[in-house]
């Protein structure tokens, strides 16, 4: 499978750079792009970003047309500029056209929003993009499995990305026997 990770600028850069750690243990041929906002969100939240396969601005990159072979794309963490892009046909950058390119080519599209409080307007972004084909999963984090520290957090969110992905994974404990 040929996956795009886009990172943007919404806080939880932790979640994008470890799904591309996980990724690059896979067989899957993952490509990255990392937009402006991220560099500086990871910045300020002491993070190291992975190095980027493209650039945010480079319109044409293989993955901006329907004609190269990707399979799925995730957008982890989605900002809320990034989803309202992505949800009205806005495609500025190579993130906003790759998704764009996913959704009228009917690939996978993930959209990993962290944003909280949620406006209306980010809620009926989230409704579009949803009717239009991708999956909203906010980076929101359960605690059945009982995590015992951040990281435990992180993957079980990038667990449950993976898992729409069709990538398995044992990041986090599964609801089950020992759980209730």
């Amino acid at each position: 499978m040929r996956i795009l990770l886009a990172i943007t600028g919404a806080s939880g850069i932790a979640y994008g750079r470890r799904l591309a750690e996980v990724l690059s243990k896979t067989k899957h041929e993952t490509f990255i792009v990392v937009s402006g906002g991220a560099k500086k969100v990871a910045a300020a939240e002491g993070e190291k970003l992975p190095k980027g396969d493209f650039e945010e601005h480079d319109l044409s990159a293989p993955v901006a047309s329907g004609s190269y072979p990707l399979d799925a794309m995730v957008v982890c963490p989605c900002s809320l500029k990034t989803l309202g892009e992505i949800s009205n046909g806005v495609g500025s950058s190579l993130i906003s056209r790759a998704a764009e390119v996913c959704l009228k080519e009917r690939r996978k599209l993930i959209l990993v929003v962290r944003e909280t409080p949620l406006s209306y307007v980010a809620i009926k972004n989230m409704e579009t993009a949803t009717l239009s084909g991708a999956v909203v999963l906010p980076a929101s984090p359960g605690f059945y499995h009982k995590p015992k520290k951040v990281s435990d957090m992180v993957d079980f969110v990038v667990g449950k990305t993976l898992d729409q992905l069709g990538v398995e994974n044992r990041l986090f404990k599964r609801w089950g026997k020992g759980n209730s």
